[in-house]
């Protein structure tokens, strides 16, 4: 199936989790904001979301600067 992470689209396995993908593209969990067609998505429920084709997540991580 086909979703878009942040802006690119990928091809990946049916039913994937949002836990799948975000080990799939080696994500650290710590400081990482996921929405999944615009809403935030609770790190206590990355395994249990499962991704549908079309799907658009966005993984923001913050950063220092001034």
């Amino acid at each position: 199936m086909k979703i878009t992470v942040n802006g690119r689209e990928m091809e990946v396995a049916d039913g994937l989790s949002l836990e799948g993908l975000l080990t799939h593209l080696a994500v650290k969990r710590e400081y990482t904001a996921v929405a999944v067609n615009r809403e935030i998505t609770p790190k206590a429920s990355y395994a249990s979301v499962a991704l549908r084709d079309g799907d658009r997540v966005e993984i923001v991580r913050p950063m220092g600067g001034g």
